[in-house]
């Protein structure tokens, strides 16, 4: 039987997963560690309860794909449509999590995504991707393009 930690989301909801889960975290491994838990129950106020399911269930995935026969290939693909995410705000929860919680794949897994949404992009394909208003002038524009022409080339 293996130990298990209970993990508290914004919300207050408790999700009591496996200890092997748990640890794919940085910050919960730390805590658990240097002994800073209570009976195993770990509050987590900057993760809602939607963004803390979808990190339990990358991690189980990825805790199980060394338990199982899993290839890395097939690993890739199941990040890859693990990363198929239509809300934007649940996307940027969701690396703003990893971040906090220090999960070095996911949040590697979660930045190469953006910089696929991103990439071969015009400056407003971007902005439009992102969401993101354009807040300079014209006049401002023209001036950081003369003082930068290199980065323009």
């Amino acid at each position: 039987m293996s130990k298990k930690i209970v993990l508290t989301s914004t919300e207050g909801i408790s999700f009591e997963i496996e200890e092997a889960i748990a640890l794919q975290s940085q910050t919960i491994a730390k805590l658990v560690k240097d002994n800073c838990t209570t009976s195993n129950v770990i509050p987590l106020p900057n993760v809602k309860s939607k963004i803390l399911e979808l990190v339990i269930e990358y991690c189980k995935k990825h805790v199980d794909s060394g338990d199982s026969c899993l290839t890395n290939e097939d690993l890739k693909k199941w990040d890859s449509e693990f990363m198929k995410i239509d809300d934007q705000s649940t996307f940027y929860d969701l690396l703003m999590a990893s971040h906090y919680l220090n999960i070095e794949s996911l949040l590697l897994l979660t930045c190469q995504t953006v910089a696929d949404m991103i990439k071969d992009k015009t400056l407003d394909e971007i902005r439009a991707i992102l969401r993101l208003e354009n807040d300079i002038t014209p006049e401002e524009a023209a001036q950081i393009r003369r003082e930068n022409s290199w980065a323009f080339d």
